[in-house]
């Protein structure tokens, strides 16, 4: 439900900016010899002479929207992992992309108690199996074992980090020169 009304809502924001951009191109300056009837009309009436006219080639284009069904695509983060042994591996609570933009990893809340005696684990993102996410509730399958990711260094923010892959379906990231 959250991500309809995010989605309406979006689309209505874009519809307004695109109407008013319209509108805003449409208007025409006053000539700048206009009749004295014009002249005393009130100041809030006129734009301040340091007012830039925006022009059609100097309005933006309209962003491009896509709207995609509510079956079709889900958030992960807060999601439980679970193992393919069904145990329980954990939450989603970030995600790590590379420079380009695309996905490499879940940092997974790994182990503990209400919090307590947990750490965050980077786990591929291809290491993970996603099936049937339709709502919340639903899990997000992970294919290490526990001991597996219990044996993994923690992942600080900021620090190099050891990504767990599953039967090296990792591909290393590149050396920045």
């Amino acid at each position: 439900m959250r991500t309809a009304g995010w989605l309406a809502l979006s689309v209505a924001i874009v519809a307004g900016w695109t109407v008013a951009v319209s509108r805003a191109a449409e208007e025409q300056p006053a000539p700048p010899s206009a009749p004295p009837s014009e002249a005393n009309a009130p100041a809030t009436a006129r734009p301040p002479a340091s007012a830039v006219q925006v022009t059609p080639k100097d309005a933006a284009p309209p962003p491009s929207v896509t709207i995609i069904g509510a079956s079709d695509a889900h958030g992960v983060l807060g999601r439980d992992v679970l193992s393919a042994a069904n145990e329980d591996m954990g939450r989603i609570v970030d995600v790590i992309v590379d420079r380009s933009g695309h996905v490499r990893a879940a940092v997974i809340d790994f182990g503990g108690f209400l919090g307590v005696g947990s750490r965050k684990i980077v786990v591929d993102w291809n290491a993970m199996r996603f099936g049937k996410i339709a709502n919340k509730k639903d899990s997000i399958t992970l294919e290490l074992t526990k001991a597996q990711v219990a044996a993994a260094p923690e992942y600080k923010e900021d620090t190099p980090m050891v990504v767990l892959g599953a039967s090296g379906s990792l591909q290393p990231l590149q050396a920045i020169q």
